[in-house]
């Protein structure tokens, strides 16, 4: 391979320009990536094809997106960025009344960690939600400003299964199995007043 051109255009519409083009192949980037190391000119077409991408999971509270953004992790061979792990690590359930602060500043630094991450070849998944259209769009940004790759993944559950699963978190962690917070009635009126389900165009992957 000497040149590599990523197109959209229908093949029939490529001619040859005759003394600089001698001949040209259609390939998808699953065959490039099969190609072997002698078929390639060298490692940097590989790395091309194959640029490292953040993966953001969205969803309700308790609708399964940690769970989803560790078969992420494996199937991308990625990291995973949590706030509530941080938190829960450095707070437990006691992070009192500047819970939502320091969770901003979390989310401001973790953007900024994901980047270094990227820029180290490393798939990234960015595990906190993402439960408010602004924020999404912001994300859509922020990626689009750094030419980073980025799919976003909607964990979809009904209210009755939403329900069930918050039965079984709080249960959980009422027997100190496990690190989430337990949703008493006052946060999930706080998340129902705040979350906005999004548009099937905001997403890339729909999970059910």
């Amino acid at each position: 391979v000497r040149f590599l051109c990523v197109t959209d255009c229908d093949k029939n519409s490529v001619k040859l320009q005759e003394g600089e083009t001698c001949d040209f192949k259609w390939v998808s980037a699953d065959e490039v990536l099969a190609m072997t190391e002698s078929e390639l000119v060298g490692w940097q077409m590989k790395k091309f094809i194959s640029s490292p991408k953040v993966y953001m999971t969205c969803g309700k509270i308790c609708s399964g997106k940690t769970t989803y953004a560790q078969k992420l992790r494996q199937k991308n061979k990625a990291v995973v960025l949590s706030i509530d792990e941080i938190m829960l690590a450095m707070f437990a359930q006691d992070a009192g009344d500047k819970h939502d602060y320091y969770v901003e500043k979390l989310k401001e630094y973790l953007f900024k960690k994901s980047l270094e991450i990227i820029e180290s070849g490393i798939n990234v998944v960015l595990d906190w939600g993402f439960w408010t259209k602004t924020e999404r769009n912001y994300a859509r940004k922020f990626y689009a400003d750094h030419k980073v790759a980025c799919e976003f993944h909607f964990i979809e559950v009904d209210d009755e299964e939403w329900k069930k699963r918050i039965e079984k978190r709080n249960l959980s962690v009422g027997h100190n199995e496990g690190a989430a917070y337990y949703v008493d009635e006052g946060l999930a009126q706080k998340f129902a007043e705040i979350f906005e389900k999004p548009e099937s165009s905001e997403i890339d992957v729909w999970v059910k």
